[in-house]
């Protein structure tokens, strides 16, 4: 019996078990068998698809047993029976493209909401994902309630994080980058309320949070710790399809079929290509594994590719992303990075809400801060510098004017001589870093940099230095973007910026190391000398855990990014004050990072079940 006839057969079985069970709200294991039916998007010689499961109403579409099928009473797959020719055609790359870490600098850093990258925004994005392949599948219409189930870490913090809530936004169309953040606890209380929702702001379907979302507080999903199901049925309770993502870290998005080898640059970071009308993942995957111009695998690829080419790590990435956008379009993504980030300082800083939401009853401390530094600075406060660049050409008033006309690297890149840090820099850090925090545990808009936990590290650091430093702004966004993203590129495919896997080290670590690297770049230093700050800027974070009390992305979150903005500017400084060479490398942190997160008790790793998240009582 063929794979297809095997999948048509067993369809009605499992949607009248669907039925039975969701009707109880039992743990859905038709779902989970349904799981393994992937419908693929064009023929079955076509690259990976969203997984969607489709079931009853499109039996007459492909399917494949080649998912794993899973019994829920066991944690690990039970192998399907595939044929060789089918379970070798889609997954089967060559070594030499599938190795190196190169992925697009506008996907490393994301426009989003707070409170967290892979708790709200990546289950956001899965979300839309998954109503909008309802839509393209022609079934959404059909839909007549939900179920969503969380597991391990996204049901363990999930509701600190604001997992649920993103989900229902996601679900009715929003995205993290344009979701209007000051309706949405509105919009939330409304289907509480009158217990609806309402599919791609369509199709209104019954939706009753207390039943039909399900957190499985002490079982995970095999592939990731923050892994989540969705389950569509029809007015019969047949089920009509189903999905499962894992929310991996900075708004990545990922389901079985793109969960590949240790180190693969496939994942969701939107819905579709506009233009192809084409599934992202292949558009990903031609991304990922055939267009860099100059791959790199690991920071000594990425030094000796920078030093044959006499090029800086910024005109590498820049060359890089010359394939996949025009000059203009990577200067004017780059400075709404900045732009976002630097608003997200600035709202921070002259925010009027006392306290943060939550039962911690955490005050913000950002505009007292920042009243503080200005007494003697300004003859008024509080009083805002603007450090914006426009995203078109011109000027944006403050006297900054477009220095990067030219299409040549050495032109917009150009190698710089060598800069000293004169002000002391420990009071702007913290400042700066706490308030882009505290917006985001406020669910403010933020930039995933790499994560949303770890979003204050970054800006801060180039706030500083655009501030008390810069002598061209547009050209140090630049170079300092750019170069972060390519050491973040390193630790996405080295080990991970998910805090469910590494612990904090995965995020504050990660900035700390991208931060470093970036404030060494645009001091003048040599390549070299930007590996070492990168790598000082993690060796000193090794361990860390993730133990965020209450699950709330506050303490000890906010401080802890200050703590890596400091350490970032000092492990500059200490690796400018060398010569390059240095007994540890990058790579060789990088791999420790692995080892020590995946050794790392799993309490420790964004669950809230161990650490300061159980040694301080909440009231």
């Amino acid at each position: 019996m063929s794979a297809f006839t095997r999948a048509r057969s067993l369809i009605p079985r499992l949607s009248n078990q669907a039925t039975r069970l969701h009707n109880n709200h039992a743990y859905s294991r038709a779902a989970q068998t349904g799981a393994s039916f992937a419908w693929r998007h064009g023929s079955l010689t076509t690259a990976p698809a969203p997984m969607l499961t489709l079931t009853k109403a499109v039996q007459s579409s492909f399917f494949s047993t080649s998912a794993r099928r899973m019994d829920p009473s066991l944690t690990t797959p039970v192998p399907n029976p595939v044929a060789p020719e089918e379970s070798n055609r889609n997954d089967a790359q060559p070594e030499e493209e599938t190795k190196h870490a190169v992925v697009s600098t506008f996907d490393l850093f994301s426009i989003g909401i707070g409170p967290s990258s892979s708790h709200t925004v990546g289950p956001m994005r899965a979300a839309k994902i998954f109503v909008t392949d309802l839509k393209e599948h022609n079934v959404l219409d059909k839909v007549s309630t939900l179920r969503i189930d969380l597991f391990g870490s996204l049901a363990l913090t999930g509701i600190g994080h604001g997992t649920p809530d993103s989900i229902l936004m996601g679900m009715e169309g929003e995205s993290p980058e344009s979701v209007e953040t000051t309706t949405i606890q509105s919009r939330l209380k409304a289907i509480d309320e009158h217990k609806a929702l309402t599919l791609d702001s369509t199709n209104r379907i019954h939706f009753d949070p207390a039943k039909d979302l399900v957190f499985h507080y002490f079982e995970s999903l095999p592939q990731h710790p923050n892994g989540m199901r969705f389950c569509a049925f029809d007015s019969n309770g047949d089920l009509l399809a189903t999905n499962e993502y894992f929310s991996i870290g900075g708004g990545f998005v990922v389901n079985e079929r793109t969960q590949l080898a240790h180190g693969e640059n496939v994942f969701y970071k939107g819905e579709h290509d506009k233009e192809s009308n084409k599934v992202i993942p292949q558009t990903r995957r031609n991304q990922d594994l055939a267009t860099a111009a100059l791959p790199f695998s690991n920071a000594t690829e990425l030094l000796q590719l920078c030093e044959r080419e006499n090029m800086t790590i910024a005109q590498v990435v820049y060359e890089n992303e010359l394939r996949w956008r025009s000059a203009e379009e990577i200067r004017e993504k780059t400075f709404a990075i900045w732009n976002t980030m630097d608003n997200a300082i600035k709202n921070g800083c002259l925010s009027s809400d006392e306290m943060l939401p939550g039962r911690l009853r955490v005050r913000r401390r950002a505009p007292g801060l920042y009243k503080k530094l200005l007494k003697g600075l300004y003859s008024t406060t509080p009083l805002y510098k603007d450090t914006q660049v426009l995203q078109n050409n011109g000027s944006n008033g403050s006297g900054l004017t477009n220095q990067a006309q030219e299409r040549g690297i050495d032109k917009v890149l150009p190698k710089r001589s060598v800069k000293r840090l004169m002000l002391p820099a420990l009071d702007y850090l913290s400042v700066y870093a706490i308030a882009v925090n505290e917006e985001n545990a406020a669910g403010g808009r933020v930039v995933t940099a790499p994560t949303n936990g770890a979003a204050g590290v970054i800006p801060a650091v180039l706030k500083y230095y655009l501030e008390f430093i810069s002598d061209n702004p547009e050209q140090d966004i630049m170079e300092f973007i750019l170069t972060t993203a390519a050491i973040g590129m390193l630790y996405k495919r080295g080990a991970s910026i998910s805090a469910a896997e590494m612990g904090c080290q995965g995020e504050v670590g990660v900035a700390c190391s991208m931060a470093s690297a970036g404030f060494a770049a645009v001091m003048g230093g040599s390549v070299r000398q930007v590996e070492n700050a990168a790598e000082i800027g993690m060796e000193h974070n090794l361990g860390l855990t993730c133990d965020p009390i209450d699950g709330l992305v506050q303490i000890p979150c906010i401080e802890r990014n200050a703590l890596g903005a400091v350490k970032a500017v000092t492990a500059a400084q200490l690796a400018l004050n060398g010569d390059g060479h240095h007994r540890v490398t990058l790579d060789q942190v990088i791999e420790t990072m692995r080892q020590t997160g995946n050794d790392m008790q799993a309490k420790y790793k964004e669950t809230s079940q161990g650490g300061l998240s159980v040694c301080v009582p909440v009231c």
